[in-house]
């Protein structure tokens, strides 16, 4: 085997180890535009993972405070409340959407206009405790387009 087909033969393995290291694929994310002066806003995206794992932490550049948030019926009343985590089980889609898991964003350092891409990293765990960061590009849409997701 020549130099050439031994590189290629190593470049086509680096690409195939990549893939199978990354476990979770995200699809239709999308970020909620603002208003003028809003400082909060909420990021939306359906999560699939081929390996149990965990999504703990997200961060946005976009955003001073990044946080997994839930909302659910408590005593009559929709509350909101940050979580530590959200399982994701391999092979199952988990959606983060309006009412229910998503992802906050607070003390946003602009507003988020509609069309904007917004970056948001998803870091999640194994049960190896390996974490990998996945890179996400989120699209802003208005409120009324938004719901038509």
């Amino acid at each position: 085997m020549n130099n050439i087909n031994k590189i290629m033969v190593a470049v086509a393995a680096s690409v195939l180890a990549i893939s199978a290291q990354a476990q979770v694929t995200v699809s239709d994310a999308w970020v909620r535009a603002t208003v003028a002066q809003q400082k909060a806003t909420g990021a939306f995206m359906q999560l699939k993972s081929a390996k149990d794992v965990r999504l703990l932490e997200v961060r946005s550049p976009v955003a001073g405070v990044a946080e997994i948030h839930k909302m659910e019926m408590a005593d009559n009343m929709m509350k909101m409340r940050a979580v530590d985590s959200i399982d994701l089980p391999a092979g199952k889609a988990v959606e983060l959407k309006p009412g229910a898991y998503h992802i906050m964003l607070m003390d946003l350092k602009a507003q988020v206009k509609d069309g904007d891409v917004v970056p948001v990293t998803l870091v999640v765990e194994g049960k190896d405790k390996k974490r990998e960061t996945i890179e996400v590009k989120a699209i802003a849409k208005p409120l009324n387009q938004a719901t038509q997701h």
